[in-house]
C-alpha cells in the first residue's frame, strides 16, 4: 500500500497532466478560418434575386415547379420557413477522364474503376422578406451543390456549383413561370 503522500502526488500529477493536455489543445481558431474567400460576394450575387409584389408561398411554389421541370425531386419543403431542398441523380461519366484513367489503370491494383460514376446534384432554395426597400420585396437564394461517386459508391468529390449559366437558366425559368402565373387568362 502506498503512503498517503505518494497517492496524493500521483493523483495531482495525473490531474495536472490532463489539464496541460487540455490547454494545449485549445490553441484557438485560426484567423483564416473566419475569413470569407474573395469570390463569396460574387457567388452570393449570382445566387440571389429580388422579387417584388409576390408572396413568399407563391414564389416557393413557382420555384418548386421550375425545379421539377429541371428534373429535380423535392426532398424537403417548409413554406413557413421559406425553404425547399431538391436533388437529382445523374451519370458523372466523362469519356476523357475514363480514357486517361484506363491508361493509368493498367499500372493500378485491381479493384473498382477509379473514375466518376454518378453524381447527386442538390439545390437549396431559401426565401426571406426584404428588411428595406419596397414593400412586398422578397429575396430568393438558390445554391447548387454536387457530390460525385465512383463505381464503389465512394464519394470522390464534393463541390458547390458556381456556373453562371446554371443560375441564369434557373432564374430565367423562374421569372417566366411567375410571369405566366400572374398573366390573366
Amino acid at each position: 500500500m502506498k503512503p498517503v503522500g505518494q497517492a496524493f502526488r500521483a493523483e495531482v500529477g495525473g490531474t495536472m497532466a490532463a489539464v496541460v493536455l487540455l490547454l494545449a489543445g485549445c490553441g484557438g481558431i485560426p484567423a483564416a478560418a473566419l475569413q470569407l474567400p474573395p469570390e463569396s460576394s460574387a457567388n452570393r450575387e449570382r445566387q440571389t434575386r429580388a422579387f417584388d409584389g409576390i408572396a413568399e408561398p407563391a414564389l416557393l411554389a413557382a420555384s418548386a415547379a421550375v425545379l421539377q421541370d429541371l428534373g429535380f425531386v423535392l426532398e424537403e419543403s417548409e413554406t413557413r420557413l421559406g425553404v425547399i431542398v431538391a436533388s437529382k441523380r445523374r451519370s458523372a461519366r466523362n469519356a476523357g477522364e475514363i480514357a486517361v484513367k484506363v491508361l493509368l489503370g493498367i499500372l493500378a491494383p485491381p479493384g473498382p474503376p477509379p473514375w466518376a460514376e454518378a453524381q447527386n446534384i442538390r439545390v437549396s432554395i431559401v426565401t426571406r422578406p426584404a428588411e428595406a426597400g419596397p414593400a412586398g420585396r422578397v429575396f430568393l437564394r438558390a445554391t447548387f451543390q454536387r457530390v460525385v461517386y465512383d463505381a464503389a459508391q465512394r464519394i470522390i468529390r464534393r463541390e458547390q456549383l458556381n456556373d453562371e449559366e446554371l443560375y441564369t437558366t434557373f432564374f430565367a425559368q423562374l421569372a417566366q413561370g411567375l410571369y405566366l402565373e400572374a398573366k390573366p387568362s
